[in-house]
């Protein structure tokens, strides 16, 4: 069901409730007001019998004659005389007896002094009543038709006005559900245009206020989002491209001129070599890709476990010198160790490594005696490891892309790489809730600060 239906009957339901409610506090309260007048008159009419039979001294046959021959408003009235010892004084219906009194009745209205009750559709008052020449019974009873066909005409009316409500409230609701919603149907209908081929179209924000501009905003902060996404992967397909376009092309072009003529023994082996250079380079740029994406996954598909970083520093010194021997590592621990808490970290051992591995190999390609330093210092909520290097430096105009994939500085040309290190290595701190952090100078060398809380 539709959120427009779904308001239309709630608002319905709540405004049909409430005028069922005050509906049938009408209904009762006029019920209950009918049958208090009612009382009271038959009360007065018992009273004034009462007086025309002791006090005026009316014979009881010429009072029932007039009741004979009265068109009173109050429908089968019948009143009754009694002295407290249940003797029979007065009764307008001498044929019918429609009360039917008794003595237990006569003795409890003397007791109660005033009672008022039903029998069958009739309504009864009984009263006490105290005169001069001794203490009497007085019953009156009658059927208020007048009062219960006024009753009928309020339910009905009240039943149709209920009825008529109900289809102008549901018209009303279901105009109300339209009002509010058609920003809505705006929203849902611009959010329609925009596909991937447009991801710069935006949805109106409206006034900035309610719900539905809140709506719209978070919508578009979310579409700013996914075109960086979109042009981040573009612009990573397209690097990606290159980066194996060229020694793809360096390697065919190759190949092809040792084809077209015999060649010496030397220059077939420097043909091979230069191949072997170009295939090393794919090889080192699918595993950079490969690390990358792993760096990239969700955390819960990346196993944690307790690690010690001053081993993890020297296996990843280890593993880049077996590779570079002519590489120089220094490690500098410029703290003791005080607590093996100090220096354990959650983290993947794998993706620990290669980030230790990348700033090393970072530093010593960039510097001309191929030397960085690793000083280590621990406290007891985290690690800080600074990868310091006497190189060429960076250029203070790279610091805002320094970590974006496939980016390469203005210092490029003294070294070769393919922009996915430093990128791959601040995903990897980011993943073990660290930071990592820049200081370079031109021509003076460059400082990677990395902080990485501890367990």
């Amino acid at each position: 069901m539709k959120i427009r239906n779904k308001l239309t009957l709630l608002f319905t339901g709540i405004v049909a409730a409430i005028f069922l409610v005050f509906a049938l506090v009408i209904y009762l309260s006029y019920n209950k007001n009918r049958k208090e007048e009612y009382y009271k008159q038959l009360n007065n009419i018992a009273i004034t019998k009462a007086k025309l039979l002791l006090d005026a001294k009316i014979s009881p046959s010429v009072l029932q004659l007039i009741y004979r021959n009265s068109q009173n408003a109050l429908y089968e009235e019948e009143v009754a005389i009694y002295d407290t010892s249940f003797h029979l004084k007065y009764h307008d219906a001498v044929d019918i007896d429609k009360v039917k009194e008794t003595p237990r009745m006569i003795d409890e209205i003397v007791k109660k002094q005033h009672i008022e009750f039903y029998q069958g559709k009739m309504q009864v008052v009984g009263i006490l009543y105290r005169h001069k020449t001794g203490n009497y019974v007085l019953t009156a009873a009658a059927n208020d038709q007048l009062g219960y066909a006024k009753l009928a005409n309020l339910k009905y009316t009240l039943i149709i006005a209920f009825l008529f409500t109900i289809i102008l409230i549901y018209l009303s609701g279901l105009f109300l559900a339209n009002k509010a919603l058609k920003p809505v149907s705006d929203l849902i209908d611009e959010v329609e245009e925009i596909t991937a081929t447009n991801l710069d179209l935006r949805i109106r924000e409206g006034n900035g206020k309610d719900e539905i501009a809140e709506l719209a905003i978070t919508f578009n902060a979310m579409l700013n989002r996914l075109e960086k996404s979109f042009d981040a992967q573009k612009e990573v397909v397209s690097n990606i491209s290159h980066e194996l376009r060229t020694p793809l092309t360096a390697m065919l072009a190759e190949l092809q001129l040792t084809l077209e003529k015999d060649r010496s023994t030397e220059a077939y082996k420097e043909s091979i070599v230069h191949a072997i250079t170009d295939a090393q380079k794919l090889v080192r740029l699918s595993n950079s890709l490969l690390d990358l994406a792993k760096a990239n996954y969700d955390l819960t598909e990346i196993a944690f476990r307790e690690l010690r970083i001053d081993e993890l520093i020297l296996d990843a010194r280890s593993d880049l010198l077996h590779v570079q021997p002519g590489y120089k590592i220094n490690i500098i621990f410029e703290t003791e160790i005080e607590d093996d808490d100090f220096i354990s970290v959650m983290g993947n051992e794998y993706l620990l490594k290669l980030a230790f591995i990348n700033l090393m190999e970072n530093g010593c390609k960039f510097s001309k005696a191929e030397e960085i330093t690793v000083a280590i210092n621990y406290f007891s909520d985290k690690t800080i490891l600074r990868f310091q290097d006497q190189g060429i430096g960076i250029d203070e105009k790279d610091f805002p892309h320094i970590f974006t994939a496939f980016y390469r500085g203005t210092n490029h040309g003294f070294a070769s790489g393919n922009g996915i290190g430093l990128s791959l290595t601040n995903k990897i701190v980011e993943l073990h809730s660290g930071t990592i952090t820049l200081q370079s100078k031109t021509a003076e060398g460059s400082t990677f600060t990395v902080e990485i809380p501890h367990v």
